[in-house]
């Protein structure tokens, strides 16, 4: 898949059926309308494209908003590429982009710079700057542009009653760490890269070190607090290690600050700077206070055989 970053200097772009958004997840909404713009492309002899952005828009638009991203730009990358997608334009999205009308945007933009013929639009898809238009008025532009617009149809969830979509999935991670869903909404399993940082040692003093994660993205979601059955893989090696990771405040020794601990069975070696990616099968329970380190280490003996039974170990 050939990448193209907007703020460079453009070569020649060939005509192209694509669509556009911010596509956080790629979830299986996203993966239905770039179904849609690869057989579009195939009937067509054009070239099937993919137009994101390099950030959230809402980063530009409100300054004091954090992302919770469920991929990073590298990770949507690659899985927009595993698709079959021929090219990905990674637009930047500035102050004077977000002030575009629609018409300036397809004009300028879609039209003139990336000879766009095609355009497939998500089923709530809105652009421009006061994002007033809708699909008919895309439509009617298109027309003057010499542009087809078409428009995906809605991917359900939860039996049929609710759009999929990166909101209602960030709510699931974010507020429930329904990290189990995962496979059927992003066809996939949630992911989280993380530095090895020096610690307290505190796993260590009641038999299950720990290695303590530092995001390497401070935007990627971080699910909610509790235990988890995860897989860590480690630098270097091939296979992924089974694992358990407890994300919270460590209550039972008065932490004050939440912190990213991964167990790796079997494991005790030293990964410090060392980058794990971790990635989750399934949360076992919540976190809580316990009696005494003693009462925490009789819990997480059950947690690992929890973990190992998951895991199918």
């Amino acid at each position: 898949m050939k990448t193209i970053f907007l703020n460079k200097r453009l070569e020649k772009v060939p005509g192209s059926v694509a669509t556009i958004g911010v596509f956080d997840g790629v979830h299986l909404g996203h993966q239905l309308v770039i179904s849609k713009v690869l057989e579009q492309a195939r009937q067509r002899g054009l070239v099937s494209t993919v137009i994101t952005f390099d950030r959230s828009p809402r980063e530009v638009l409100d300054p004091l908003f954090r992302p919770q991203l469920l991929t990073t730009l590298e990770e949507k990358s690659d899985i927009i590429a595993s698709l079959g997608v021929d090219q990905l334009v990674v637009l930047p999205f500035t102050r004077e982009m977000a002030s575009l009308s629609a018409w300036d945007f397809m004009q300028q933009v879609l039209s003139d710079q990336l000879h766009v013929k095609v355009l497939f639009t998500g089923y709530d898809n809105r652009f421009g700057h006061d994002r007033t238009e809708g699909f008919d008025d895309y439509v009617r532009y298109g027309e003057q542009l010499g542009m087809q617009v078409l428009r995906g149809d809605v991917e359900l969830m939860d039996g049929g009653s609710l759009a999929v979509s990166s909101s209602e999935i960030r709510r699931l991670l974010a507020d429930e760490g329904r990290v189990e869903l995962m496979p059927r909404y992003l066809t996939r399993r949630y992911v989280l890269k993380g530095r090895v940082m020096p610690g307290e040692h505190i796993g260590h003093k009641i038999g299950y070190p720990t290695a303590n994660l530092e995001p390497v993205s401070t935007g990627k979601l971080i699910p909610a607090a509790g235990v988890y059955a995860v897989w860590a893989m480690l630098e270097g090696e091939q296979s992924p290690r089974a694992a358990m990771m407890n994300i919270g405040m460590r209550p039972t020794f008065d932490g004050h600050r939440q912190t990213l601990e991964v167990n790796i069975l079997g494991f005790d070696g030293d990964l410090y700077g060392q980058t794990v990616e971790v990635t989750f099968v399934e949360r076992l329970r919540d976190e809580r206070k316990f009696d005494s380190p003693e009462a925490l280490a009789a819990q997480l003996e059950q947690d690992r055989d929890r973990v190992n039974e998951i895991l199918g170990l």
